[in-house]
Formats: C-alpha cells, sequence, structure tokens
C-alpha cells in the first residue's frame, strides 16, 4: 500500500513513537540497543522477549537463531578479517533461551 507520494503505508506506528520500554530492539548491522545502546539482545530486550514468548522457549531460540544468522551476516560483513566469535554470538543469542532446569 502507497501513499499518493508514493512512500509505502505501514501500519505500524514509527520506532520513535514507541515508548522508551519498547525500543529496545536491534540496531543494525552494529546490533546495538536502540534505546541503551548495549550489544542487542540488551538485558531489558531480553526480559521483553521472555514476555513475549511468554512459555513459548521453543518459538524464542527459533526467533533467535534467526536474528543470531542475519547478525553473522552483519559482522562478516563489517570485520572480513576477523570475523565473529562464534562462541560469543552463541551466548549472546542462543545461551539465554534455553529452559533453566528447576
Amino acid at each position: 500500500m502507497t501513499a499518493p507520494n508514493g512512500s509505502p503505508v505501514h501500519d505500524r506506528p514509527p520506532l520513535s513513537n514507541l515508548a522508551k520500554v519498547h525500543q529496545h530492539l536491534p540496531r543494525r548491522p552494529l546490533w546495538l540497543c536502540r534505546a541503551c545502546s548495549g550489544p542487542w539482545p540488551c538485558p531489558f530486550a531480553r526480559m521483553l522477549l521472555r514476555v513475549e514468548y511468554d512459555r513459548n522457549r521453543a518459538s524464542l531460540a527459533v526467533y533467535m537463531a534467526g536474528q543470531l544468522f542475519d547478525a553473522t551476516g552483519d559482522f562478516l560483513k563489517l570485520y572480513p578479517d576477523t570475523g565473529p566469535n562464534p562462541e560469543q554470538l552463541w551466548a549472546r543469542f542462543l545461551a539465554w533461551t534455553a529452559v533453566k532446569p528447576g
């Protein structure tokens, strides 16, 4: 759908209109948090994602695996000589999605 001037029309409000608490989204290609500038997913983004995915940790892990895939591609373009550290990326994007025994 496009506006009369030809620009795309989106059903969602711009990120700048969201409450600050909901702005903990990734700023690509650096994968820093838009709200706090920490490495995304920052602790607050992790908490929001856990709430959003509630008791469905498998879907959260699948979503975060997609984010990991995108981040890996971005980091390979940004740092072609060294590339990203796989262990650090796994810890950052996926390790925290696991259900803890208890």
